[in-house]
């Protein structure tokens, strides 16, 4: 079934349908969600906020018009609002710079240690890169490059128009750029690509 389908059939009262929709969309909304939340260090706020925002579509599914937007692009843009909802209650919450929440994944056993290092240091590097974006410029990258949606899908989420979203996605990708050509250049991390 398809989206349309499956919200029709959740209008005509058969609620149990809302669960598909869930599965469909749950890991890349929680993905999105985590990564707008990765430069505020509230990640482990993700599970809740991805939760809030599937309430919140359910509850206002009624609302929802398919000839304005796609199902996909109308809850990108309930979890956009609800993450920058939620940022703006955390700001007066002062974060340490001294606390390091960050969580490093683990290298697999059989790699060289020096190999992992550097590649984690390379992830690392560039999330920080993105985190240092403005708002729009990072939601249009992530949206983009981790959940792979096109153009029109983004303009629809972020509310901007299509050569907008490109601009925005130009800017950030040459922001993240031009922050990482210093490391780009230094001897002996070139070669470790």
């Amino acid at each position: 079934m398809t989206d349309s389908q499956i919200i029709r059939e959740i209008k005509d009262g058969n609620v149990e349908l809302f669960a598909e929709l869930m599965n469909r969309y749950q890991r890349k909304l929680l993905s999105f969600i985590f990564h707008m939340l990765k430069s505020s260090q509230l990640e482990l706020l993700a599970e809740d906020l991805c939760a809030e925002t599937f309430f919140k579509a359910y509850r206002s599914l009624n609302t929802f018009r398919e000839a304005e937007a796609s199902f996909s692009t109308w809850l990108y843009t309930i979890a956009r609002n609800t993450v920058l909802s939620e940022l703006r209650k955390q700001r007066s919450v002062q974060v340490s710079l001294d606390d390091d929440y960050s969580i490093v994944p683990e290298a697999p056993r059989e790699a060289a240690p020096e190999y992992a290092l550097l590649r984690n240091e390379k992830v690392s590097l560039v999330r920080d890169a993105i985190n240092r974006l403005p708002e729009k410029q990072r939601s249009a990258l992530i949206l983009r490059e981790y959940d792979q949606l096109d153009y029109q899908e983004i303009a629809n989420a972020l509310g901007q128009t299509v050569s907008s979203v490109k601009s925005l996605l130009f800017r950030a990708r040459a922001s993240v750029k031009s922050q990482l050509e210093a490391y780009i250049t230094e001897p002996g991390v070139e070669g470790m690509n």
